[in-house]
Parts: structure tokens; C-alpha cells; sequence
């Protein structure tokens, strides 16, 4: 990345937490996975992230090259969101979590996205 971040540390799992570590960020890539993919898309998640929260989410994972902007139509002024090679490689990560979820956390289950 030509805008590389300092880092305050060089373990991996420290790293990943800098990018991803807050409430919102994975839920905002799961919603990717799920299929969504505009602005409007990610402020009906049943979390309502707020959308100046959002906002800097997203500006954040196109910075870090987990997604990136494509017009949402052929012609269109609005943007979509999609996950780059790098944020796909994210899916398994957000399965086992999900599965982590389902078994371990009373009340939870799929489909309520």
C-alpha cells in the first residue's frame, strides 16, 4: 500500500485488529457477503450503523484495499461496493465466527441479517 499505516506492532493478529477490530467493520463486510452492496444497503442492517460511522468504515476498507467502488449500473451516479481478492479472503474468517456464534451464544441464528 503506498499510504502505509504505521503499525504499533508487527504481530499479525494486531494488525488485522487495527483494520477490523471495531463493532462495525465486520458486519459491514458481512453484509459484502451477503450481497449488499450500496450505501443505502448497509444503513438497513438490523444494527443501524450510523451512517458517518459507515462512511469511515467504508473509506477505510477501500484504503486498505478490501473493497472497492464500481458504479452500481451501467450510467449510474451511485456507487456499489465489492470485495476485492484480498476481502474475499475475509469469508472464511466471518463463517467460522458465524459457527462460533451458533453454538456458543444463546439466542443467536442465521438469517436474521
Amino acid at each position: 500500500m503506498p499510504n502505509e499505516p504505521s503499525r504499533r506492532s508487527p504481530c499479525p493478529v494486531a494488525c488485522a485488529l487495527d483494520i477490523f477490530g471495531d463493532k462495525w467493520t465486520l458486519l459491514v463486510i458481512r453484509d459484502l457477503i451477503l450481497g449488499r452492496s450500496r450505501f443505502k444497503d448497509f444503513t438497513a442492517s438490523p444494527e443501524s450503523i450510523p451512517t458517518n460511522i459507515l462512511s469511515d468504515r467504508l473509506r477505510r476498507l477501500l484504503e486498505h484495499g478490501i473493497i472497492t467502488q464500481t458504479p452500481a449500473a451501467e450510467g449510474s451516479k451511485h456507487q456499489a461496493y465489492v470485495l476485492t481478492e484480498k476481502g474475499e479472503a475475509l469469508r472464511p474468517i466471518l463463517k467460522a465466527m458465524r459457527q462460533w456464534g451458533l453454538e456458543w451464544e444463546d439466542g443467536t441464528r442465521v438469517g436474521m441479517q
